[in-house]
């Protein structure tokens, strides 16, 4: 079993004994897959159950370690015998094996409560609606040319608990989903940062914007004044739950219109950072990100690299150097004087709303697939302003059109990454650039948003 203790002023897991323990690992994806491994190096008897098919991959995998599995099923008996569970983030809570195994009092964690209890590493969590993979890839970029001894996981990359098994950081930079934070009880983050809060995944809670909120001020829970939290100040949501719900840390935030009690502000072409031991500049026509987005996620990295003593000029050397990551805002290419990008990642209206805010030519507009409860007002005027086409790509489409029919000169339906790229190569403009931002979920046309950028991005390359 896990058992936590604190140890000065970080709460540092600790592990007893797990010879002849049994550990059930539920869904055997990255997640769970990391975790069996982690647990089966650490002594537990483990099982891994998926109620539906394991990749061939993941199977090889867990055969090579003698790790049992199946799949397609779950084996209550076999389950219901465990002394822990952890299961996958993508499992919720209501799913009838996990009601069942805390019916029994069978403990119910998370991959990261899990892992944590593994390592004394120092841990920096980013969370948010938008904004959290460039940010922790970016504090990754710095710290890694900085020298530092770090490891990249969580909701991005490996999983955390495989980052264990097979490493040993003195660093974790771990992108934490909202579904990654619900099941933490004793995780704790060194630094937290929470990049910003807009309705997202409103279907897995009840579509209660405040409970969506709770799971991601669960970012900060256990830290204390030692502990650091870096948070958006001009987001109305964040300061309006952070008075529900307020974060023991230390605080700083960053901020586009304000400098006053700011720890990161910008004034004409410069971000301003400053903690306790630092302060330093940024020029803004110096660093690779574009658009006002990436300045907050610049700025958030800033405040985390100052609070660990980077040298600035490593952190300039770092930001002159990152390259954005796929399927965020990504170039493709330019042909016939149209350029073709790729944001597949923006699954909701904000994500949508950064990318149409950053573009400095005509759109053509492809957009669509699984609504969450969007409300797509917000993206109106910038539709209006930069939009001259909308490419549907999905299966129903009619709220797009009930949206932006009078906005638009044309708004056309496809059903694949293919034919939504060959219909934008017919009808773009020269001197326009080609967007898929779908604001939506992929998952009635496409595997995840990855496969989705990924056959645009074949698509394009193959005109």
């Amino acid at each position: 079993m896990v058992g936590y203790c604190n140890s000065g002023t970080r709460n540092i897991s600790i592990t007893q004994t797990a010879l002849n323990k049994k550990l059930v690992i539920l869904g055997a994806g990255e997640s769970g897959t990391g975790t069996a491994i982690l647990a089966q190096k650490k002594g537990w008897d483990v099982f891994v159950s998926d109620l539906g098919p394991i990749s061939e991959k993941y199977k090889s995998e867990l055969n090579s370690y003698g790790i049992s599995w199946e799949e397609n099923n779950h084996d209550g008996g076999r389950i219901l015998d465990a002394d822990t569970i952890v299961k996958s983030p993508g499992i919720p809570d209501k799913a009838p094996m996990v009601k069942a195994a805390r019916e029994r009092h069978i403990p119910v964690i998370s991959e990261m409560e899990f892992a944590q209890s593994y390592t004394s590493a120092f841990i920096i969590s980013i969370s948010g609606t938008n904004g959290k993979t460039t940010t922790t890839s970016l504090i990754y970029h710095i710290l890694k040319n900085a020298g530092f001894n770090v490891g990249l996981g969580g909701n991005i990359g490996l999983s955390f608990a495989r980052q264990v098994a097979l490493n040993n950081y003195d660093y974790f930079v771990l992108e934490l989903s909202s579904f990654q934070l619900d099941g933490n009880i004793h995780f704790k983050s060194n630094i937290a940062v929470l990049t910003n809060i807009t309705p997202d995944h409103l279907d897995r809670y009840e579509y209660d914007e405040s409970r969506y909120a709770a799971s991601k001020f669960r970012l900060g829970m256990n830290q204390t004044a030692a502990d650091h939290f870096i948070y958006c100040s001009d987001d109305p949501l964040t300061i309006q739950y952070m008075e529900k719900w307020k974060p023991t840390a230390t605080m700083h935030s960053f901020s586009l219109k304000k400098k006053e009690n700011s720890s990161a502000w910008k004034e004409d072409h410069y971000i301003y950072i400053q903690t306790l031991k630092n302060k330093y500049t940024i020029n803004m026509q110096e660093i690779t990100l574009r658009g006002i987005h990436n300045t907050y996620n610049t700025m958030a990295a800033g405040i985390v690299s100052g609070l660990l003593d980077v040298r600035k000029e490593s952190i300039r050397e770092s930001l002159m150097g990152f390259q954005n990551i796929e399927h965020r805002l990504e170039f493709v290419t330019k042909t016939n004087d149209v350029e073709y990008i790729n944001d597949s990642k923006a699954t909701n209206v904000n994500s949508a709303w950064y990318a149409l805010e950053s573009m400095d030519k005509p759109v053509v507009w492809i957009a669509g697939g699984v609504d969450k409860g969007n409300n797509y007002e917000e993206l109106r005027p910038l539709v209006k302003q930069k939009v001259n086409l909308i490419i549907c790509l999905g299966l129903d489409n009619r709220k797009i059109h009930q949206a932006f029919q009078g906005d638009v000169d044309m708004i056309v339906n496809t059903m694949s990454a293919k034919e939504a790229v060959h219909v934008a190569s017919r009808l773009a403009k020269s001197g326009s650039v080609v967007l898929l931002s779908p604001a939506c979920a992929s998952f009635d046309l496409f595997d995840n948003y990855e496969d989705r950028g990924r056959q645009f991005k074949d698509a394009v390359r193959n005109l």
